[in-house]
């Protein structure tokens, strides 16, 4: 399988591991023992100089699995203790990037990656605020609308779990399920006095992951949702759809874009930006990767690029590459600061550890890692306004700036060129 790498809800399936732990538990009364107050282990024979972490913590959950075996009152089951050793250890770095993922939680991100996926239909992101994952777009005709779930909503607990603090991969995982079933989701709203409650019914969805549209005075308009395996086409076909209605000028839409893999987001640079350098990355050893525009494919025209504090990862490297090449304008607020990479190393069992492995550096050589990219106008969005009637503030000054670039454009006396030739001089 192709090395990919993953930025916020991509997938990338690097080497074959073998599993971090052993394959099952090891339980037994002598281990019990083991573990128990000092003047119930003395007659065992196991000396105090106990081997250090490796077979110290083998026994150790043993013991647990044990006490669980002998005491704890409810119904468990075996796999799920297994899966939770193996998710708390990667839990235990603190990193709300990193992750453990079943088999069949892999084969599902691997699935959601291909464009197809089983869900409500609304989009998520890490709000960092609150831990929670705030909904940054519920498309019309999907059953998050049908439902009643609004943009800007927090989702605290799926199906009465508690899911704050996981990673976003994760609450997507718990959110998605079998055709038909349902969902029930808790959520916090701006202006609500309590928690809220729906029930979702899922359904096959397509991940349209592009939306476009030409507006007045050959504007196009493109929204990019995330940077899926899928993305590069869809954005191919809007993008060359817009220009072949006379596109004159580009507003692309990065607003509630969570991320996804680098090579897709490089991909689409490479449809934009003039030759050079895209993006590099360093991992904990100095090693430095590159990621190069050949300039084949520069827009050549005006543009405006509308972000907030929900666009991350990937569509920062977008976003910081237009601007540092000062080929389009940034329009809204400050954007998420994800500066990190991550990869999904696949296991022996099937099963995968997403983990960050390298920072990232925008052309110019700066991190945004929790700073994130301020626009180059400043535009807060209007919630009340939007809900009033519909008005996107955001969009409208977008539009208002890039009409303005237009109109410079026009203004400007055409190029001369010389044919080669000899010069005197």
């Amino acid at each position: 399988m192709n090395d990919k790498r993953s930025l916020a809800g991509g997938i990338v399936i690097g080497v074959v591991l073998t599993l971090l732990l052993g394959s099952g538990f090891f339980a037994g009364r002598t281990l019990y023992q083991a573990f128990a107050p000092k003047n119930a282990a003395d007659n065992t024979g196991i000396s105090s100089n106990a081997p250090a972490f490796g077979s110290n913590t083998v026994q150790k959950i043993g013991v647990l699995e044990e006490l669980i075996e002998d005491y704890y009152l409810e119904e468990w089951d075996k796999q799920d203790l297994e899966e939770g050793v193996y998710k708390g250890l990667v839990e235990a770095l603190e990193d709300p990037y990193s992750a453990y993922y079943s088999e069949a939680e892999l084969a599902e991100l691997q699935r959601r990656n291909q464009g197809i996926y089983y869900g409500i239909g609304a989009r998520v992101s890490l709000d960092a605020d609150t831990g929670f994952a705030r909904i940054t777009d519920v498309p019309d005709h999907t059953p998050a609308q049908e439902a009643g779930l609004l943009e800007g909503d927090l989702i605290c607990q799926v199906d009465n779990k508690d899911v704050t603090g996981m990673d976003l991969s994760s609450i997507v995982a718990e959110v998605k399920g079998e055709e038909g079933t349902i969902v029930h989701l808790t959520v916090i709203r701006d202006g609500e006095n309590d928690y809220l409650e729906f029930d979702v019914k899922r359904c096959k969805l397509d991940d349209e992951t592009v939306t476009y549209e030409m507006k007045e005075d050959g504007i196009g308009y493109i929204q990019i949702q995330e940077f899926d395996d899928v993305t590069v086409d869809q954005f191919t076909d809007a993008l060359a759809t817009c220009r072949g209605q006379g596109m004159c000028g580009l507003i692309l839409d990065l607003r509630g874009n969570p991320g996804g893999n680098l090579t897709t987001v490089c991909e689409i640079a490479r449809m934009l930006l003039p030759e050079g350098l895209i993006v590099y990355t360093e991992d904990k050893n100095g090693n430095r990767e590159e990621y190069f525009c050949d300039g084949q494919h520069p827009l050549n025209l005006p543009l405006v690029v509308l972000v907030d504090r929900n666009s991350a990862s990937a569509s920062e490297i977008l976003a910081g590459a237009i601007q540092d090449y000062q080929i389009g304008t940034l329009v809204g607020t400050t954007t998420f600061g994800k500066g990190v990479v991550q990869r999904i190393m696949r296991l022996s069992d099937g099963s995968a550890v997403k983990l960050t492995v390298s920072r990232y550096y925008m052309p110019n050589g700066h991190n945004i890692h929790q700073i994130g990219i301020e626009p180059d106008l400043e535009v807060p969005f209007d919630p009340e306004l939007y809900r009033e009637d519909g008005t996107d503030n955001q969009l409208n000054r977008a539009l208002e700036v890039l009409k303005e670039k237009m109109e410079d454009s026009r203004a400007k006396p055409p190029a001369l060129f010389l044919e080669d030739q000899d010069v005197a001089q």
